[in-house]
């Protein structure tokens, strides 16, 4: 079709190499460089051909199959397996609040070992995570209990009543009653809090010497051991 459009000047500049193309010839010990050559030279040219004398070309090839490989992707990282399992074990905790063991770890209420047995039991049968998964994340948490309340939280009224009788025993200034309040944020969203914590932002924030700065001995001795009381909960035996 190109051949007939010799009249045109940029199609006759390669006309020579259209009618090579034409025969058998050209195509014998072809290579992908001469391959790549035709294809720049004559894709410009292409738009040339009239559109009603383009013929359909169908193919018919099956295709074969290689052996399975695992191809790194440069600048793309797959998600972790626990990162995984902990998006789902999430998921799928929050939407089983109402169950009693979930229920009693949202509320602050003391778990007992067959809690934890069938808070196991639960990931695994639902197909949350497997038992590796599950050991990894009692490790890595230091129990069970933890790992769960810490993706679903506690609840805020639960988490301001460990606190209740610890503001009722005086008067206390704004300023650390709002302390309290952002431990309390913490638990609602984290579900646990190590003491230590109240060294760094954004407790620092509002204290800059810590909780030193704001309560005398005593009264941060009542408070860590508030923290204690709720870690404990979430503890089973």
């Amino acid at each position: 079709m190109l051949e007939e459009k010799a009249s045109i000047p940029v199609v006759k500049e390669h006309l020579e190499l259209i009618l090579q193309l034409q025969t058998d010839d050209w195509w014998q010990d072809v290579t992908l460089p001469m391959l790549e050559g035709v294809r720049k030279k004559l894709r410009p040219l292409i738009k040339l051909i009239d559109k009603q004398k383009r013929r359909p070309i169908y193919t018919d090839f099956e295709d074969q199959l290689g052996t399975e490989q695992t191809i790194e992707l440069p600048g793309f990282t797959p998600p972790d397996h626990f990162e995984r399992f902990r998006a789902k074990a999430r998921a799928f905790l929050k939407q089983h609040q109402d169950h009693v063991t979930i229920h009693k770890l949202r509320m602050n209420r003391p778990l007992t070992a067959s809690d934890l047995a069938e808070l196991e039991k639960m990931l695994i049968t639902s197909g949350v995570g497997d038992a590796a998964a599950i050991q990894q994340a009692t490790t890595e948490s230091h129990g069970l209990g933890f790992f769960v309340r810490s993706l679903i939280g506690l609840d805020r009224e639960a988490a301001k009543k460990a606190f209740g009788a610890f503001l009722d025993e005086k008067t206390f200034t704004a300023a650390q009653i709002e302390f309290v309040n952002l431990i309390v944020n913490h638990l609602t969203e984290q579900g646990v809090m190590s003491p230590s914590l109240l060294y760094e932002s954004p407790f620092t924030d509002l204290a800059p010497t810590g909780p030193d700065g704001l309560f005398d001995a005593t009264q941060l001795d009542r408070l860590v051991a508030v923290l204690n009381e709720v870690e404990k909960t979430a503890f089973g035996g």
